[in-house]
Formats: structure tokens, C-alpha cells, sequence
């Protein structure tokens, strides 16, 4: 009797742990199932672009909101968010990637997004390729894909280019900077890719870090076909400036450089895209801890430009804002969150640009991503 009831207690024994783990199977496969759904992120990655979205270069008074790029360590991927005055902004996807690293990039992360406006219309939005925990995600075996001892912190080699008439539909470009031109020999890294039109040659520049021997580090610019799938011509150094994360600005004839040195955002300037610029020496941001990724844009219809940069260095990291008329004097209006600049569903973003949108693109892509610009409560 007992064998016969240690037999049937087995079998209940055996029938509940069979339901048991058919259970966590399907729990893990609607986790799946629902991880793949949080990667909806509104846009498409297409082979080319529609030439019919092609416009006549802007004029300010087409202009009626502002567009965000900037990424979060957390994910190592890109976001998105919009605002209609300059202050308050609001994310497009619901504080979820737009730019997955993952799907992007070689290294499986992207860092670093820089987004501007060309005289055709698009967007164009460039990224460092890069996951900096990348072997704590199981993407390598080692913390770097090359010894750091050689080649120092992070030693990637690839930057994303991208571009868009619309924000929805992208072509995208892994583009390797070594590969590409050998003639550069063994570089450590390239970082903080940004882009500019530059009037005289009728193209889009890119100008990013480039550092050697993990220890000189300057800034190189290349220019780009016109699709944005590729660097044309040799990256050339930009002499006299050693530093990183360079921002260029054409105010009038002159080019503002805001640049990276010893954690500091210093200034130059130059009749010149590339060069003709002359190291800075005073620091322009007041804060004490580390700083990096300075990017330049200006009030809608007025004549104050503001300067974001990352305070990387923060507890917890964020950004910081400084307006100036004059390049010369500029006043601090604090971080994002703690003072006029707002974010109303994210928090904590790093290493951004902004640029422009017309009143068109900003009702559009509110409507594509169903958010309310500036409301708390957008989804």
C-alpha cells in the first residue's frame, strides 16, 4: 500500500513540476515576445531615401520646435524628444530607444548622437559605434575589443551615419574609419562624430575625435557623399587644436569652436571651417566636475545661443546650459531638471544635440509617436 501510494504521490509529483516548467516556458516566451515588442521604435531602417522630400533651404520663419538626439548608458542606445519652445522638451517614444545599438552598430551599442539639418531638408544624425559594457552583455569576451594597454578606453573604430527627410524613415551606414583609410595607420579610437554644412565645398562634414598611442587625441574632419553612407575624402587633423568633441557654428562669417580639454569646454574661432583656429584658455562652463560634449544652437528668432554640454562627471550625471549673445560672456541657467531646461517623461540624458524643426515636422512626428509636446502625462 505504501509503494503504492509513494507511486501515485510520484506521479502528482511528476505531473506538477511538468505544469511548472511549461509554465515558466511560456512565461519566458511572452517575456520574449514582449521584449521584441518593446523594440518598436516607430521608425524604419530603408534602403534610400524619397528625392521628392527633398527642400528648398529653410527659412527661420519656417521654424516651430526643436529636436533632441541624445543616448543613456543604461541601454546604450538613442533617443528622441521634441519641444516646441526651447525649454521644455518631451520623448518622443515613451522614454524608450528610438536608435536601438544593438540592430546598429558593430559593437552592438551607440553613444554620442549628434543630429543637424542640411540645405536639402534631412536630417542627418551620426553616432559613436561603440558598447562600453559590452562584455558584461555578452557582445565580447573582453572588456575592449582590443588590449587596453595599447589602445586605451574604449578603442573603437566605427562611426553610424544616418539620414532622414522625416525622422521616420532612415538609411544607416556602419561606416570604418581605419578600414576605410588605412593611410590613417593604427588608430585608437574615433569618437563624437558631429556634422556640418560646410557653404564653400557644397557638402556635409564630419568632424570627429580621433586619438593615437592612448594618449593624443584631436579633431579630424572628412567629407561625406551625399547619400551619408560613407567618409569620402582623408580625414585631416585640424592643427593647433588638441582636445575632443568639437562643436562647429557659422554665426555671420565667423566659425565657433567649443571643444573638449582636460574635461574642460573652452572656445576658438576662425574665418575657416577646418582651420585657422587657436587653442582656447579659459574654461566657459562653471562647473568643477568633468565636463564633455559641448553642442551650440539658437533661440528661435532671437539672437542668444545656448550651449549644452554633458557633466558627465555629475552624481548623477546631466546636462548643463549656458546662454551668450556675444561668445564672449556667458550666463549660466543650470542643468536639466534644476532650472529652466525641462524634460517632462525622461531624466538624465547624455552627450545630445538639438537642432530645428519646422511647425510641419513638429505636428507630424507628434502625431506619428502620439505625444503631447510638454505634457507630463504624454505616452
Amino acid at each position: 500500500m505504501k509503494e503504492k501510494f509513494r507511486s501515485v504521490t510520484s506521479l502528482i509529483l511528476w505531473v506538477i513540476a511538468t505544469i511548472s516548467i511549461s509554465l515558466c516556458t511560456l512565461i519566458l516566451i511572452s517575456s520574449s515576445a514582449l521584449a521584441q515588442t518593446n523594440k518598436n521604435t516607430g521608425i524604419e531602417i530603408v534602403p534610400s531615401l524619397n528625392d521628392d522630400q527633398r527642400t528648398e533651404k529653410f527659412d527661420e520663419a519656417d521654424y516651430g520646435g526643436y529636436i533632441l538626439a541624445y543616448f543613456k548608458d543604461q541601454t546604450q542606445s538613442a533617443y528622441l524628444a521634441v519641444s516646441e519652445d526651447g525649454y521644455t522638451f518631451t520623448d518622443l517614444n515613451n522614454s524608450d530607444p528610438i536608435f536601438i545599438g544593438e540592430e546598429l552598430a558593430e559593437q552592438k551599442g551607440v553613444r554620442d548622437p549628434h543630429i543637424t539639418r542640411g540645405p536639402d531638408g534631412a536630417f542627418y544624425l551620426v553616432m559613436t559605434d561603440l558598447h562600453i559594457f559590452g562584455k558584461r552583455a555578452g557582445f565580447r569576451e573582453t572588456d575592449w575589443q582590443r588590449p587596453i594597454e595599447e589602445h586605451g578606453w574604449g578603442n573603437n573604430r566605427a562611426i553610424v551615419m544616418m539620414k532622414s527627410y522625416d525622422l521616420i524613415h532612415w538609411t544607416h551606414s556602419d561606416f570604418r574609419v581605419d578600414l576605410a583609410f588605412p593611410e590613417l595607420g593604427d588608430i585608437d579610437c574615433s569618437w563624437a562624430p558631429q556634422t556640418v554644412y560646410d557653404p564653400i565645398e557644397d557638402k556635409m562634414m564630419v568632424y570627429f575625435t580621433i586619438r593615437y598611442n592612448n594618449e593624443y587625441a584631436n579633431i579630424y574632419t572628412s567629407y561625406a557623399n551625399e547619400e551619408f553612407t560613407k567618409l569620402e575624402t582623408l580625414p585631416k587633423k585640424i592643427e593647433n587644436i588638441g582636445g575632443i568633441d568639437a562643436d562647429l557654428t557659422k554665426v555671420g562669417d565667423i566659425w565657433q569652436m567649443h571643444y573638449v580639454s582636460e574635461q574642460k569646454i573652452l572656445h576658438s574661432t576662425s574665418d575657416k571651417i577646418n582651420e585657422g583656429f587657436q587653442p582656447g584658455d579659459v574654461q566657459i562652463n562653471p562647473d568643477e566636475v568633468p565636463t564633455e560634449a559641448p553642442q551650440v544652437f539658437r533661440r528661435i528668432g532671437t539672437d542668444t545661443w545656448v550651449l549644452m554640454y554633458d557633466i558627465y562627471g555629475g552624481r548623477p550625471n546631466n546636462m548643463g546650459f549656458s546662454e551668450t549673445k556675444d561668445f564672449e560672456n556667458y550666463t549660466n541657467i543650470g542643468r536639466f531638471n534644476e532650472g529652466v531646461m525641462k524634460g517632462t517623461n525622461f531624466e538624465r540624458p547624455k552627450h545630445g544635440a538639438i537642432t530645428y524643426l519646422t511647425k510641419q515636422e513638429l505636428e507630424a512626428i507628434t502625431n506619428h509617436w502620439k505625444v503631447v509636446v510638454g505634457d507630463n502625462d504624454s505616452n
